[in-house]
């Protein structure tokens, strides 16, 4: 049996959202494990095609530092070594 050799490209989604409270008083911070997985396999179905697996980082950044936002993502899938 062939081993699958998987590749993990980082993505962004960019929007805006519209409030008339303070950003920190907008933003949810309760959101379970539960709500997570749900959310990403929404964006999976929703976005690519079937056989992608998507994990997100929930994270409203200013764009100037979005660049950091992605790489604490990639230290958080393979910074405890690959798995397959």
């Amino acid at each position: 049996m062939e081993e699958q050799k998987l590749v993990a490209v980082p993505f962004a989604l960019v929007g805006i959202f519209v409030t008339d409270k303070p950003v920190e008083e907008s933003i949810r911070t309760d959101m379970t494990p539960e709500e997570l997985e749900k959310l990403q396999e929404l964006l999976a179905r929703f976005l690519f095609k079937e056989g992608v697996r998507v994990a997100i980082y929930p994270s409203v950044v200013p764009p100037e530092q979005a660049q950091d936002a992605v790489k604490e993502l990639e230290q958080l899938i393979f910074g405890e070594g690959e798995e397959g």
